[in-house]
């Protein structure tokens, strides 16, 4: 994937080094697969504050890093991939606002409670922010089976951005309140795989017009969409449930199988318009 050139936008809150407190359960290595398997790729927005709050709640205020451009490369890397994420939704979403991404390790406070790097990259709709441990970039391929390519990488961040413009559509609060009103779990769990699924579609989206919208500085390369399905078919809830030896139970995804994550993100891809991540229809 081309990168190196793309715009550096700033816009990222740096807390790596601070420390990010006491993290429950010894940190990733510690815990189980099928953890990292509900996480990966983002909580749903209507959950974190609950999620979040069993790793420790908020007890302590929210903490604040050092804003502007990171040095190192893997830094810059996000850097580069938000401001091309945000120049395509600024193009496609009238009166987008960024979020800001914040880079911590193991554990740190957010506007939905304590994040540690086990619940995977994740958004928080309370502070508009995306969380990202650089970390889990190891952790997604040695352990889930996910690709290692940058375009892999690029696809959670703007999967997680996804998240955002489902904020300041009301997508999420609309799911929310479906979910409330919900008659049981299975039917609830619908809306998630819904809402994770468009996020995936978004993600194509940004993909198809990385390259227009940077002047081909910031471009998919032969071969980069194929390492982007590799991954959503490595984190689909089927996938993760074999993985973690269970059986394969429908009613309880909440991110979507693998064969719909893939077929969602190549939708957003083939089309590169938002208007066709409606993955909520006939629900």
């Amino acid at each position: 994937m081309r990168w190196q050139g793309g715009r550096r936008g700033g816009g990222i809150e740096d807390r790596r080094g601070m420390g990010g407190g006491a993290v429950a359960g010894g940190g990733i290595g510690v815990l189980v697969l099928a953890a990292i398997g509900y996480f990966v790729f983002g909580i749903d927005p209507n959950t974190t504050q609950q999620v979040a709050s069993q790793f420790g709640g908020a007890s302590q205020s929210e903490q604040a890093g050092k804003m502007g451009s990171p040095e190192d490369q893997a830094g810059q890397f996000v850097e580069v991939i938000g401001s091309n994420i945000n120049d395509v939704w600024k193009t496609k979403l009238r009166g987008y606002t960024p979020p800001t991404t914040v880079l911590y390790e193991q554990g740190t406070q957010t506007g939905c409670g304590f994040g540690q790097s086990a619940m995977g990259p994740f958004y928080c709709p309370a502070d508009q922010k995306v969380y990202l441990d650089l970390g889990f970039w190891r952790e997604m391929e040695t352990k889930l089976g996910a690709s290692g390519a940058d375009f892999a990488k690029a696809y959670v961040i703007a999967h997680e951005f996804g998240h955002h413009v489902q904020t300041l559509t009301g997508a999420s609060e609309q799911v929310q309140r479906a979910q409330q009103a919900a008659r049981s779990q299975a039917e609830g769990n619908k809306y998630s795989v819904a809402l994770e699924l468009q996020a995936d579609c978004y993600a194509g989206v940004w993909a198809r017009n990385a390259a227009a919208v940077s002047g081909g500085q910031v471009a998919l390369e032969p071969g980069d969409l194929e390492e982007g399905m590799k991954t959503a078919q490595a984190i689909g809830d089927d996938t993760l449930q074999r993985r973690g030896g269970g059986r394969v139970s429908p009613e309880s995804f909440t991110h979507g199988s693998a064969a719909q994550r893939v077929e969602w993100l190549q939708r957003g891809y083939q089309t590169g318009d938002p208007a066709a991540c409606d993955t909520f229809k006939g629900l």
